[in-house]
């Protein structure tokens, strides 16, 4: 082994005597101690999400096991035992304080990866991911370690059943009934919304993030969509996914090798094509500079280009939940995630020459996998698609001078005609406030109201927190009385949510960004012919500087904090405060919010340009 990032026990006695104990604990030979080590890894946290995890983790480990020894048949490596990750539960602390820890938890899983795989010098590795941060964090950390490296999917949880009218449920059904005002109701729908386990089963965070990571290349297309209990995870895949290490070692096959400038394309087209999360985009730049680049927005695509792929090229082929009817189990039984792709490989919006962890191309894969027509119900044509237009908007205006703003224009209810919003701006410092006026007075938002919900940002939470409870009961206020009630935030939100919910503004407003300058009562104009997000007001520079003054002096009187920030009260949210970097640049933790690269690398083009041969006004810059 010569790649640095690679440890090899050598004969020093002290340094021997614990990995000879060790294998002989773990029933492998000694021997092998002075080989390249491999192992597995999963995520692990206090929720459904993760409690198939720990089985997957066994069966690849003992597959491992299996497979390793002296033989000419066998592979000389050293093993290491299975190490996890620690992360929070998204739904049991959507609208708590604790949601904070959300976001950070990527990092955690970042930083324990790292310190895994650089001190134990993994030559070889093998992922099994749950939830929706964990895998991000979980990809980044492989991707900066750069040796042989493969995810498998947890597997998504199947749908519940109400018993009494037969309705398929999952957690954003029980976050729905949150304001009902039956207690016996919400307690009855709590109680058969999420049986059994596995990660949250609709196009929410989750699946997006395990389709993006399969058509990035890093994990095995027939893997994403399987669920949780599905019992190929303990028999099948195990043996494959060693086999793929095996192969990927022995053609020194990394995951920078795997993930480019065009596989990223490749992934956020899909994520677009699939009616996916926002997160997708807060968790794309991170990905991004794990892989060596910089600046997604400048690197791998630019918002222009982004928007201009939304709403003329790239169609929404998926009928899931959250905006649609099936779970992620059901893609799978009408032939999983290759489907999609093998309808956007033939229709001409993926590049099918990416390599993968399986040896093969992007087509080859698909190709190998015979991957099934589409079904017409579950997922739908290209040439005939469940949407017309991809289920992701960028936005700037004077609100989002970033360009950073994310609206889920999959879940849109209502609100847009002729692709513009007008409304009144009703301003919360904090979601704990809008929480209490759900809570209390609901019945007075009105019609074309602009909640604006400030201070929740990387910084300002801080940890960029969910809004899965307020938007949850937002839509449901808003079926139950025929309005339209929109959101702005410079948070987050589920994948879960739907609505005209805008995330991701920035500058967030702990950093003095232009939200923080919203006043109730504001006109806020959004307007999707021009992709931006407006304050009336704000537009006069007179106005403008007179309240950035106001906010300024408040800062300044507060010590360089807004007094509208909430505590940063342990070490972890300490170190969030003072170095989250913006929504577009990822919203990690990074020293002195100055983005870090590990081994910075060109983007290369390649020339392949996404088009979609059933449109005109198709074809975008490569």
């Amino acid at each position: 082994m010569t790649n640095p990032n690679a440890v090899l026990i050598d004969r020093h006695p002290g340094r021997s005597t614990q990995t000879i104990g060790l294998a002989r604990e773990l029933g492998t030979d000694p021997e092998l101690i002075h080989s390249p080590s491999v192992g597995v890894v999963g995520t692990k946290g206090d929720s459904q999400c993760y409690l198939g995890v720990a089985a997957k983790v066994e069966a690849i480990h003992q597959a491992l096991k299996s497979r390793i020894g002296t033989r000419p048949d066998q592979f000389r490596f050293r093993l290491v035992q299975p190490e996890f990750t620690i992360a929070t539960s998204d739904g049991m602390r959507n609208g708590t304080p604790e949601m904070r820890y959300s976001l950070i938890g990527r990092e955690v899983t970042h930083d324990a990866l790292c310190e895994h795989l650089s001190a134990t010098g993994l030559a070889g590795t093998i992922a099994v991911v749950a939830c929706d941060k964990p895998p991000v964090g979980t990809l980044a950390a492989m991707l900066e370690h750069n040796l042989p490296s493969i995810i498998m999917s947890d597997g998504p949880i199947r749908p519940g059943t109400d018993p009494k009218s037969g309705e398929k449920l999952d957690i954003v059904s029980a976050f729905q009934v949150a304001g009902h005002p039956d207690p016996e109701y919400r307690h009855h729908i709590a109680c058969h919304a999420c049986p059994g386990f596995g990660s949250c089963g609709g196009m929410f965070t989750y699946n997006t993030m395990q389709t993006f990571i399969g058509v990035l290349g890093m994990q095995p297309l027939h893997m994403v969509a399987p669920p949780s209990d599905d019992p190929r995870r303990l028999t099948e895949f195990p043996q494959e996914l060693v086999t793929l290490l095996a192969r990927m070692i022995e053609a020194d096959l990394k995951p920078r090798d795997i993930v480019g400038r065009d596989s990223l394309r490749n992934a956020t087209i899909v994520a677009m094509a699939i009616g996916g999360s926002t997160n997708a985009l807060l968790h794309a730049p991170e990905i991004a500079r794990a892989a060596g680049f910089a600046d997604y927005w400048k690197d791998i695509i630019t918002p222009e280009e982004f928007n201009h792929l939304s709403q003329h090229v790239v169609p929404v082929l998926t009928n899931a939940r959250p905006y649609g009817r099936y779970s992620m189990v059901d893609i799978d039984a009408v032939g999983g995630v290759q489907v999609i792709v093998r309808e956007l490989l033939e229709a001409g919006l993926l590049n099918g020459d990416v390599p993968t962890c399986t040896g093969e191309t992007l087509a080859q894969q698909v190709e190998r996998l015979g991957a099934k027509r589409a079904d017409g119900e579950v997922i739908y044509p290209v040439a005939a698609p469940y949407k017309p237009t991809g289920g992701l908007r960028m936005l700037g205006g004077n609100l989002s001078p970033e360009f950073s703003a994310i609206l889920k224009l999959a879940g849109v209810e209502g609100g847009l005609e002729n692709n513009l919003f007008k409304g009144k701006a009703r301003v919360f410092d904090g979601q704990q406030a809008l929480l209490d006026m759900l809570d209390q007075t609901p019945e007075a938002f009105e019609d074309n109201d602009m909640i604006i919900v400030r201070y929740e940002g990387p910084s300002g939470a801080p940890g960029m927190p969910e809004m899965l409870d307020p938007t949850a009961r937002i839509t449901a206020l808003c079926r139950e009385r025929g309005i339209v009630v929109a959101l702005m935030t410079d948070a987050r939100f589920s994948g879960g949510s739907i609505g005209l919910v805008i995330g991701h503004v920035g500058p967030e407003a702990a950093l003095g960004g232009p939200i923080a300058l919203v006043e109730d009562g504001d006109e806020i104009l959004v307007d999707l012919n021009i992709n931006e997000i407006n304050c009336t007001p704000l537009s006069d520079p007179a106005v403008f500087n007179a309240r950035k003054s106001a906010w300024d002096k408040a800062v300044a009187d507060n010590g360089g904090f807004h007094p509208s920030l909430p505590d940063a009260d342990t070490r972890l949210l300490q170190r969030a405060r003072h170095m989250a970097v913006p929504a577009t640049r990822g919203a990690g933790l990074q020293p002195n919010r100055t983005v870090w690269v590990r081994n910075p690398r060109e983007a290369m083009q390649s020339g392949f340009t996404p088009q979609n041969k059933f449109r005109s006004r198709s074809t975008t810059t490569a």
